[in-house]
């Protein structure tokens, strides 16, 4: 098994993926069916008045969503991928991977990739309050489904790009540089105008 996962981790490291090569079919799949989950949970209820039906689609389409950005569009839009993996212990370990050469992927993939991303658990959590005003329990679920689906692929992802350091520790760090920034930043203008 080691030896697979090694074989495997050398593969995703050394894979010939120009910089400038574009994948516009991972892209058109990343956003697909993340978009097609909102819009058959959305439009569904036109159709039919069941809703064991529209569960199934935005199930099925949350699914092919998250296996797509798991293991395809992450890995060739950014450079990134994860699992999770249960040790002899029973314990869940959680794997990240990053491209190895040191390639950037391209700015305008990244940043749909990143968007779309954050975009989507967002979407899933507004959709599910919108049922819990509307009293509509059923709904919740489906919603809360497509939250799960999106919002795991989103916190592997996070924590992907940020290495093996925790969500509270790369926060305070972004925190942190913001204000040194902003503080150095409004120290330098007045000493610029100063001398002008």
């Amino acid at each position: 098994m080691a030896a697979r996962e090694e074989d495997v981790a050398a593969a995703f490291g050394g894979e010939p993926n120009e910089s400038s090569k574009r994948h516009p079919a991972a892209l058109f799949f990343h956003v697909i069916f993340r978009v097609s989950a909102i819009v058959a949970y959305e439009f569904c209820s036109w159709f039919t008045s069941s809703v064991i039906t529209p569960f199934i689609i935005v199930v099925l389409l949350s699914a092919f969503d998250f296996w797509t950005v798991k293991n395809v569009t992450g890995r060739l839009l950014v450079g990134l991928r994860w699992w999770n993996k249960v040790d002899e212990d029973g314990k869940s370990q959680w794997v990240f991977e990053a491209r190895k050469d040191g390639r950037k992927p391209l700015v305008s993939e990244s940043r749909i990739f990143w968007w779309s991303l954050f975009i989507g658990p967002i979407v899933w959590v507004l959709l599910g309050l919108v049922s819990i005003l509307k009293f509509n329990a059923h709904w919740l679920l489906v919603a809360l489904v497509g939250a799960a689906f999106t919002g795991s692929n989103l916190y592997g992802y996070v924590r992907c790009a940020q290495g093996n350091t925790s969500l509270r520790a790369t926060a305070s760090q972004y925190i942190g540089r913001r204000v040194l920034e902003e503080t150095f930043a409004s120290q330098a203008k007045p000493a610029s105008t100063t001398s002008a």
